[in-house]
């Protein structure tokens, strides 16, 4: 019997490993549409903003009034807008995790 509880537990912890590296990986998915302009994980080339390190909530912030259309913008208002408010939340939250 205890065997078996062992083997369920690991199962479980298993399941919920794979379950969050497939979110992270989505996360990662959605930001390689930033790469263009950002960087490859937020760090910009001279000329564009980086991402990576910066605040999260601010970041999130910004998305939103990009999105709404507060925030003028030549393209980030359309980019925007394919996201769900989660999704942009995700977003920052990938790129405010990155090093500098």
């Amino acid at each position: 019997m205890k065997t078996s509880m062992k083997w369920l537990a690991a199962s479980v912890l298993c399941a919920a490993t794979v379950g969050a590296q497939a979110q992270v990986s989505q996360v990662r998915i959605w930001a390689t549409a930033c790469a263009n302009c950002h960087g490859t994980e937020g760090r910009a080339l001279e000329g564009n903003e980086s991402l990576a390190g910066k605040d999260k909530d601010d970041m999130y912030q910004k998305l939103m009034d990009f999105k709404s259309g507060r925030k003028p913008a030549t393209i980030m208002h359309q980019i925007s807008k394919g996201y769900s408010d989660e999704q942009l939340q995700q977003i920052s939250a990938y790129f405010a995790a990155q090093k500098k």
